[in-house]
């Protein structure tokens, strides 16, 4: 049985999502072409991974299974030529860009004097400039849509001197808010938002360099994160922008508070707080 129309409320709309490949990207691209969306994969991973699950291509199959269109590119955030290249392919291929949702992170929570210069290198080309670099490419095709959105997988600007023990990770993510918001106030008819959650979500990030099979089983899906993303990115754009919200905070908003349901762990009722969550 086909859905009803306003089951699908991204239909004809066209977005490109980075670091789709596993965990919060590829929940989000797998909602919004589920809500009828076209959806541009872009991820480094086109390959398994003997570690790491999921590759752009098993994305792309989720959202055709969910009834979405997926055009799949490989290519490295960290070269702004490809990303723009991606960029421009979607919105030639789907005819526009009306989404953009900025996901791709590396994390390293390793202190300033201890990090190297070249994995404070790897962190911030991927975090700072590829958000800029995807960004930048993005914005002129959001111009032309009557229903841009700018999306950010950036917390709020959480000030307490606690979580400047990661400084050099924290700055980019800090960093990707502030551009974001940025946005909100240079471009107009563009909506730019960020989104954090409160809890930590089961991701590769998570299980490898925070705290293994422990940490995940007081962790929620990257489902919540993805209905949270699709609760803004149907909102209008020209009344909703400019804020860093709380996964939780939208799905209260929307009337869903029982969140039993994306516990990775069933009946699990103690979560771990995501850094920068107080």
């Amino acid at each position: 049985m086909e859905p009803a129309v306003n089951d699908r409320p991204l239909t004809g709309r066209a977005a490109f999502v980075t670091g789709a490949s596993r965990g919060i990207g590829a929940a989000i691209a797998v909602a919004l072409g589920a809500a009828g969306a076209k959806v541009a994969l872009f991820a480094k991973t086109g390959e398994p991974h003997p570690k790491l699950p999921g590759t752009v291509y098993e994305t792309a199959a989720q959202i055709e299974a969910a009834g979405g269109q997926a055009l799949p590119i490989v290519g490295d955030l960290r070269d702004a030529e490809a990303v723009t290249a991606a960029v421009d392919r979607a919105a030639a291929e789907f005819g526009g860009l009306d989404i953009c949702v900025n996901n791709a992170s590396a994390l390293d929570l390793t202190p300033v004097g201890e990090m190297s210069l070249k994995r404070f290198d790897l962190i911030s080309q991927v975090n700072l400039r590829g958000t800029f670099a995807t960004l930048s490419a993005a914005l002129p095709h959001l111009r032309e849509s009557e229903h841009a959105h700018l999306l950010t997988i950036a917390p709020p600007l959480n000030t307490d001197a606690k979580w400047f023990d990661g400084g050099p990770y924290t700055a980019t993510k800090y960093g990707m808010t502030i551009m974001t918001l940025g946005a909100a106030n240079s471009e107009p008819g563009v909506a730019a938002n960020c989104l954090w959650p409160k809890t930590t979500i089961a991701t590769a990030a998570v299980e490898f360099a925070l705290g293994g099979q422990p940490m995940l089983d007081r962790s929620r899906k990257p489902e919540i994160v993805a209905d949270a993303a699709l609760a803004i990115l149907t909102k209008d754009p020209n009344t909703y922008t400019g804020n860093a919200v709380m996964v939780e905070d939208v799905l209260a908003a929307e009337g869903i508070t029982d969140l039993s349901e994306y516990a990775v762990k069933p009946g699990q009722t103690e979560f771990q707080p995501d850094i920068y969550v107080d």
